[in-house]
């Protein structure tokens, strides 16, 4: 059991180790950052207003003048 504590932390330690060193050739290259500046945006043209809604043709029936037959 000892061995399998001591085995553990040393692989622990080797990782942070390992996670922490610098990479050894003296610069780093990487960058997280965009190197170039974006190009220029243009506002997005304006969206043209909607049209107006056609002429509504479809009126309501009117009301029947006669009630409805019982039944």
């Amino acid at each position: 059991m000892r061995k399998l504590i001591f085995a553990s932390v040393s692989a622990l330690a080797l990782l942070a180790v390992a996670a922490c060193s610098d990479s050894g050739s003296g610069s780093d290259s990487t960058t997280t950052q965009s190197t170039t500046p974006p190009a220029t945006e243009q506002p997005a043209p304006a969206t043209p207003e909607a049209t107006p809604p056609a002429d509504n043709t479809m009126q309501p029936q009117p009301a029947p003048s006669s009630p409805a037959p019982a039944n």
